[in-house]
């Protein structure tokens, strides 16, 4: 759930709200009780951030790193091939 950030154009207080994107844009200033003051400010995005396996190798390696990864990845690809060729 992303965070929210509003100003109220009446008292000038700026704040943050959790919120669901579903739930809709509050309104009403809890600080100084003026109905219809509040706007959502559009603020820069944050950082996305990737849980799990793999995402560094794939997304923010550099350039270098990547292609030599690509080619271990390859390497042992065909490695793979030629032993269960082998076996077979």
């Amino acid at each position: 759930m992303p965070t929210y950030n509003y100003k109220c154009n009446h008292c000038n207080i700026e704040f943050s709200v959790f919120q669901s994107i579903n739930d809709k844009a509050l309104t009403d200033c809890k600080e100084c009780d003026k109905v219809g003051s509040i706007n959502r400010v559009i603020t820069g995005g944050t950082g996305m951030i990737f849980k799990g396996e793999g995402f560094y190798l794939t997304d923010y390696a550099k350039k270098d790193n990547k292609k030599q990864n690509l080619k271990k990845n390859k390497s042992k690809k065909g490695n793979n091939n030629e032993s269960s060729k082998n076996s077979e």
